[in-house]
């Protein structure tokens, strides 16, 4: 696993758990949101440069996203 795969997922796990206490969400209903968003999307591209920003930077997008159904 290279270092952005493992940031990655660090992140995912950080997000996924901020849906959980922020949206009161169910641990399957927040990877499948997470996981279908288009802001994982993002955060795996690591051309984007998202996977080094912090996972509240990153949480406000998927927020955003959300609530608009489309990233800013």
């Amino acid at each position: 696993m290279s270092n952005i795969e493992y940031m990655n997922e660090c992140m995912a796990r950080d997000l996924i758990t901020m849906l959980m206490e922020d949206q009161g969400m169910e641990m399957e209903d927040a990877i499948d949101t997470l996981y279908n968003s288009e802001t994982y999307a993002k955060l795996k591209d690591p051309d984007t440069g998202l996977y080094f920003q912090s996972a509240v930077y990153v949480y406000d997008y998927l927020k955003q996203e959300i609530t608009t159904g489309k990233l800013a």
